[in-house]
């Protein structure tokens, strides 16, 4: 089974045409204003147009509103929706109004963290493995920060699940490798600053994904 990847947090029309070209199965656009990645539903609704039909559109969220989740469905045409800091009730309170698939972040630090994605099983379709950031950190994610990926060996999986963290060309080999993943998710290991994709970088990245 091949493993396949996940661009998120695209922002610009060139870096988008870079993930669909190198063979991304997902893209991301985050809805947070706190992000450097953060689209509003007017850039989001013109790269909407540029995704393929095979190319999924994942939208990324922190514990979102329903007001917010509405108007990005609509303006990028979701395919799925992606939760941070959401509860197993939330999340199948949203699965089940949007209708819409849904991959729930799971933080992880130590092997005990795991356990959380079990209360997503019939709440979510997905799970989403990232590092844990700090307990004051603005954001749930993106800050390229990895975990000991050697946590996932062995574990009773309840749901599909992706892979994040600190991923890039240069360790995602090694992390689908020691981890067993299928999917892969990467943000800032694509950027040459924070917000900023790099074309060639996400290039690299999904080549390599393509060689596992």
């Amino acid at each position: 089974m091949p493993v396949t990847a996940k661009i998120c947090g695209l922002s610009a029309p060139d870096t988008l045409a870079a993930a669909v070209a190198g063979g991304a199965s997902h893209i991301g656009f985050v809805f947070f204003p706190p992000s450097p990645r953060h689209v509003t539903f007017d850039q989001a609704a013109a790269l909407a147009t540029l995704v393929p039909d095979h190319v999924e559109r994942v939208g990324v969220f922190v514990d979102p509103e329903d007001a917010l989740l509405d108007q990005a469905i609509r303006a990028a045409r979701l395919d799925a929706i992606q939760l941070h800091r959401a509860s197993p009730e939330r999340a199948a309170a949203i699965g089940a109004r949007t209708r819409l698939p849904v991959w729930a972040a799971v933080a992880v630090k130590a092997r005990a963290d795991l356990a959380a994605a079990h209360a997503f099983r019939g709440a979510a379709q997905r799970i989403l493995y990232d590092a844990k950031t700090p307990d004051d950190a603005r954001l749930p994610g993106g800050m390229g920060l990895r975990f000991d990926w050697t946590l996932l060996q062995g574990f009773d999986h309840s749901l599909p699940w992706a892979l994040s963290g600190g991923l890039d060309a240069a360790n995602v080999a090694e992390a689908a490798a020691i981890s067993s993943a299928r999917t892969v998710d990467v943000s800032s290991g694509v950027e040459s600053a924070p917000g900023v994709k790099d074309a060639a970088k996400i290039a690299a990245f999904l080549h390599t994904v393509a060689m596992l």
